[in-house]
C-alpha cells in the first residue's frame, strides 16, 4: 500500500514539474519575444534616423517582405526611400501604405508630400482633398499652402501658411517658404519680416538669411542685415547681395560688395572671384 502511495505522489510530482517546465518554457518565450520586439523597435528607429539611407531601404524592404501585413515595416520602407531621394518608389510605396487596413490620415499626407516631391501636383492635391477637413495637422495644412502657392491662390496660401505655423513650435522652415511665396509676388517688406523672423527661430537656417538679402536687395538696402553668421556666411550673402545689385542696374555697387565678399571669406572665394571677373570684363568690352 505504501509503495502504491509512493508511486501515486512521485507521478503527480512528475506531473507538477512537467507542468511548471512547460509554464517556465512558455514564460521565456513570451520574454525572448517581447526582447526581440523591442530590439527591433530600436532598429527600426535607428535605420530611419542615423542609418545610411539606401541600406534602411533595404533594411526595410526585406523585412516588409517577410512580413507582409506589417504597416509599420511598410511606413519604414516608405521613409527610408523619401530620405535615400528615390521619389518614383517612394510614391509606390506610400500608396501601397494608404491601401493597408491599417492606415490613417497622417500616412495619406505623407503620400501628397511624396506625389509633390515627385512634381506631381495635381496627384498631391487629390489626396488631400480625400483628407477629412477635420484632420489638423502642421504638414496637411503646410501641403496645402504650398500647393495654393503653385497655383497662385494667394488668399488661401496665406491662410494655410498662417494655420501650419500655429501647430508647431518649429515654424521656421515654413515661414522662409512663406516669405519667398512673399518674394515672388513682390511683397518685399513682407518677406523681410517673414525672413527675420524665420531666423530667430532658427540661426542657422542660412537659406533665411539668403532669401531675407534677396529681399532687402529688392528694396535697393544694400547692407547686410544684422543677424547671426559666421565669416564665411557673411561672405556668401555679400556675394548674393552683390548680384542682387548688379541686377538692378547698381553695377558700381555690386562690384564692391563683390571685392568685400572676397576680401572676408577666409578660404579662396572661387564663385565671387568668378563673377567679379565676369562683370569686369563685361565692363571693358
Amino acid at each position: 500500500m505504501r509503495h502504491t502511495i509512493l508511486l501515486t505522489l512521485c507521478l503527480g510530482s512528475a506531473v507538477v514539474l512537467s507542468a511548471c517546465d512547460r509554464s517556465g518554457s512558455a514564460e521565456v518565450d513570451r520574454a525572448l519575444k517581447t526582447v526581440n520586439v523591442i530590439d527591433e523597435t530600436n532598429l527600426n528607429d535607428i535605420m530611419l534616423t542615423v542609418g545610411d539611407p539606401n541600406e534602411a531601404v533595404d533594411y526595410f524592404r526585406r523585412s516588409s517582405t517577410e512580413n507582409p501585413d506589417r504597416i509599420d515595416l511598410q511606413r519604414g520602407l516608405a521613409l527610408s526611400l523619401i530620405r535615400a531621394k528615390r521619389t518614383p518608389e517612394a510614391v509606390t510605396a506610400w500608396t501601397r501604405v494608404v491601401a493597408h487596413p491599417e492606415a490613417t490620415e497622417d500616412d495619406r499626407v505623407e503620400l501628397a508630400d511624396a506625389h509633390i516631391r515627385n512634381g506631381a501636383w495635381d496627384n498631391a492635391q487629390a489626396e488631400l482633398n480625400r483628407v477629412p477637413p477635420t484632420f489638423e495637422s502642421f504638414k496637411r495644412y503646410r501641403l496645402e499652402a504650398m500647393i495654393a502657392d503653385s497655383n497662385k491662390q494667394w488668399t488661401k496660401a496665406d491662410s494655410f501658411y498662417e494655420t501650419a505655423i500655429g501647430l508647431t513650435t518649429k515654424p521656421s522652415g515654413v515661414m522662409n517658404n512663406w516669405g519667398y511665396s512673399k518674394l515672388s509676388r513682390g511683397d518685399f517688406s513682407e518677406a523681410e519680416r517673414l525672413f527675420n523672423q524665420a531666423i530667430t527661430y532658427d540661426t542657422d537656417l542660412f537659406t533665411a538669411k539668403n532669401n531675407l538679402v534677396l529681399a532687402r536687395g529688392a528694396q535697393r538696402k544694400y547692407d547686410l542685415p544684422v543677424v547671426p553668421m559666421t565669416q564665411i556666411e557673411q561672405a556668401q550673402l555679400m556675394h548674393t547681395m552683390a548680384l542682387t545689385a548688379i541686377k538692378q542696374g547698381d553695377v558700381a555697387i555690386g562690384k564692391g560688395l563683390l571685392q568685400q565678399a572676397i576680401d572676408t571669406h577666409p578660404q579662396h572665394f572661387e564663385a565671387a572671384v568668378r563673377s567679379l571677373r565676369a562683370l569686369e570684363a563685361n565692363v571693358q568690352n
